[in-house]
């Protein structure tokens, strides 16, 4: 990964601070850099690509603008490195701590490892902010996560293959829950489903998939019924124990279980920055992705408008426009002779 760093104990000058390297941050990158300013990226997670990265590395999206299907990982990757000629410096697995305007109008970013940017703008990409899974309320649960691979309880699939061979049982009822385990049945020794609802709340088509599997035998569809606990020992899962509204009651092989119950979402520090928020959301002016603090601005997921979409597309748009609006903030006055990428190329 380019210029990957924790450079402590000193002030750093950069002409972008970018919060955030998810997708829309990392084009970000892109943008400001086809403008010649320098940038420096900040996430709290240990890899960039956000979401994309943490949640669905294996899972195609399908729109993207030229790609009918490509991977989130791949798309990670071709990111990273239609970045990289710009030479952005990552500052990973550290949170923003602190956001405060010097005498120069400029901003100073602290993070969590102590990192000190000195920055002429700041482009906030934050996402959905800290992130965390909704974990189910059974007794010991603690005992099994963390265990590794395939082995426990996991709140996301980075890699299907991790499942192969093995008795996997999934909790929930939405898209996440569905996807994959219409992905995971193709590796799996055995799955089951496990939903609360005979209805599940998923994309009309997948759910028509996922009934073809149960029709064809190849899943379990365990419903209305609900998590009641969890067997096993030395952090082993061996069996999920369900139960309805009934009392009656069922116990699962497994060697994994995956709940998707959706996630916990928290701005953290944003929401002391000052910043003009609408349901933790910082509004910005769309035509320019500024807040109402000059010198910051605000793109994809994190930020709201009129008519805000939350597609990557969009975000990818926002940084454009938040890349030409820091210029302009940047160099006041100073007319930017606009050139398409086709006509100037990359460093």
């Amino acid at each position: 990964m380019s210029n990957q760093t924790n450079l402590e104990n000193r002030t750093i000058e950069t002409d972008v601070c970018i919060i955030g390297a998810g997708p829309a941050g990392l084009f970000s990158v892109f943008e400001c850099g086809m403008l010649k300013m320098s940038c420096h990226v900040i996430d709290a997670l240990d890899a960039i690509g956000g979401q994309l990265s943490a949640l669905y590395p294996e899972k195609p999206i399908y729109d993207i603008p030229g790609f009918p299907k490509v991977l989130a990982a791949d798309l990670v990757h071709d990111l990273e490195a239609q970045v990289a000629p710009f030479d952005p410096v990552y500052h990973l697995n550290q949170q923003v701590v602190s956001l405060l305007e010097n005498q120069h109008n400029r901003w100073i970013v602290e993070t969590s490892k102590g990192t000190r940017i000195s920055t002429g703008a700041v482009v906030i990409a934050a996402g959905v902010g800290a992130f965390g899974p909704n974990r189910p309320p059974l007794e010991g649960i603690e005992a099994f996560e963390g265990q590794g691979p395939g082995i426990g309880v996991h709140y996301l699939v980075k890699r299907r293959e991790d499942f192969r061979g093995k008795k996997v049982v999934i909790a929930g009822g939405g898209d996440s829950a569905v996807d994959w385990a219409l992905s995971l049945a193709e590796v799996v020794e055995s799955l089951s489903i496990v939903h609360r609802r005979p209805k599940f709340r998923a994309a009309p088509d997948s759910v028509d998939k996922l009934h073809k599997l149960a029709d064809d035998g190849s899943i379990d569809l365990v419903t209305p019924f609900q998590l009641s606990g969890l067997d096993g020992e030395d952090g082993m899962l061996t069996t999920v124990n369900v139960a309805d509204l009934d009392g009656n009651e069922r116990s699962l092989k497994a060697d994994v279980l995956l709940p998707f119950f959706g996630l916990t979402q928290n701005i953290g520090p944003i929401a002391d920055w000052g910043l003009n928020l609408d349901h933790n959301h910082i509004t910005v002016a769309q035509e320019t992705m500024a807040t109402d603090k000059h010198g910051i601005f605000g793109i994809g997921d994190i930020i709201t408008y009129p008519g805000k979409l939350k597609l990557i597309v969009n975000g990818f748009a926002e940084a454009a426009t938040a890349a030409h609006s820091v210029r302009a903030y940047l160099h006041p006055g100073e007319e930017l002779h606009f050139e398409y990428s086709t006509t100037k190329g990359i460093p």
